[in-house]
């Protein structure tokens, strides 16, 4: 595959990853998106959506790029909390695949439901079955949704479906929609925990 269509790929597989997160995010909401990089979900969801709000940055490339993008974006290491927002600032707050890149994942999913109503996480799945093959066969696995080596990737925590389903549960987080999907994009539902490349979930606070 030369760079050329890997690119492609890559941007297929975005433009579809925005398009389930905007499914669940209604016309004219207040949105904070953490880890934002250069900024075109929050594009994205302004232009399909019409929404307001802020994207969230530390990386100083991304955030000038958020900047080209027409996107407002705030400087500040998500690790460390939102204390700069109020609580139920937001109706949404979306961290798209960017989960496996933080060390604080219990805080920051707190933090989330604090600002916002509903929070929206993507995430590769870690116990995907081409993923599992590739430790069969005594690898790290590079796929379509985990596309690095070992060596250089960004990721700090690999975790699983059943994992982050575990995690929710003993934070007490109210799991409102899960959805998973194959490389191909097509959804599954058949034991998403081997058959789900990528997931998505919806959550809120306890009833």
């Amino acid at each position: 595959m030369t760079e050329q269509e890997r690119r492609a790929r890559a941007e297929q597989r975005e433009r579809f990853d925005f398009a389930v997160i905007a499914s669940w995010i209604p016309p004219g909401e207040r949105v904070l998106d953490l880890g934002c990089g250069d900024g075109r979900l929050l594009r994205y969801l302004n232009e399909t959506r019409d929404v307001t709000g802020y994207g969230v940055e530390i990386d100083d490339e991304s955030v000038l790029r958020c900047i080209c993008n027409g996107v407002d974006v705030l400087q500040m290491d998500i690790e460390c909390g939102l204390s700069g927002f109020e609580d139920n600032s937001f109706d949404h707050v979306i961290i798209s695949q960017a989960l496996q890149t933080m060390h604080a994942t219990e805080r920051i999913l707190g933090e989330m439901l604090r600002v916002a109503a509903e929070a929206v996480v993507s995430f590769p799945n870690f116990a995907y079955r081409a993923n599992r093959e590739a430790i069969n066969r005594g690898h790290m696995p590079v796929s379509e949704d985990l596309p690095y080596d070992w060596f250089d990737t960004p990721n700090v925590r690999f975790f699983t479906i059943v994992d982050f389903e575990d995690l929710c549960a003993r934070l007490g987080l109210e799991i409102r929609e899960r959805l998973a999907f194959d490389e191909a994009g097509r959804e599954v539902s058949d034991d998403p925990n081997l058959n789900g490349s990528l997931a998505f979930f919806r959550l809120g606070r306890p009833s």
